[in-house]
């Protein structure tokens, strides 16, 4: 009896078991992005609906210089400007990068390319001071590299990732851009945006987060 007792015992266990089904705990993570390369474009599109509005907008509009304010400074001791008003880019050799805001007339066009751009004197002397990137295709990393505060490199897992959300950045900037209608020969821009340098006597190029056609 005693056998048949432990038996049944078992039997009604291994029922009981069998109904049951083990299911494991996932990590928190295991929901969102993977942390090798082909998570990058999910995490960066994350991390830039996060904080290009939010923070590295306004971290641009609140470090901005008027261009002649700033080529005073760099002609003066480029050293000084940049220890006061910039921020280098990773790596050795790395420009420098300014903040910008100001205005100008449009003074040369190009825009029979990918990676169009438009001259602009700010200084109303009649010859460009600077060159705006417009896009599709805009070279550097400015816009990163400007706000190291919000994209520190060793956040990001090596220098692929990293370079993959400079283009990222510079995608969103040029697609939020609003662009003067027809011939913009002639028209007055007011704009910001980053400027980076390795000296004084190098050419402005501008990535621009924001240009206005004034009236």
């Amino acid at each position: 009896m005693k056998f048949l007792t432990v038996t049944a015992l078992c039997l009604a266990s291994a029922m009981a078991l069998s109904g049951c089904k083990i299911v494991p705990n996932k990590a928190a993570d295991e929901t969102g992005p993977a942390a090798d390369a082909s998570g990058d474009a999910a995490r960066i599109a994350i991390l830039l609906a996060e904080s290009y509005t939010q923070k590295l907008v306004p971290r641009i509009a609140e470090k901005a210089q008027t261009v002649a304010a700033l080529r005073a400074e760099i002609d003066a001791d480029f050293a000084a400007a940049s220890a006061a008003h910039g921020a280098s880019g990773a790596g050795a050799g790395a420009p420098v990068n300014f903040a910008l805001k100001d205005q100008g007339k449009v003074v040369a066009a190009k825009l029979d390319s990918r990676a169009r751009t438009l001259d602009i004197d700010t200084d109303a002397d009649g010859t460009a001071d600077l060159a705006i990137q417009l896009g599709p295709v805009v070279r550097g990393s400015a816009l990163r590299d400007v706000a190291p505060e919000i994209y520190d490199f060793t956040s990001f897992r090596d220098q692929i990732e990293f370079a993959k959300l400079g283009r990222a950045l510079n995608d969103r900037a040029t697609e939020g851009l609003t662009l003067p209608e027809g011939d913009p020969m002639g028209k007055t821009l007011r704009f910001t945006g980053v400027v980076p340098l390795k000296s004084a006597k190098e050419k402005w190029l501008v990535t621009p987060v924001a240009i206005e056609v004034l009236p």
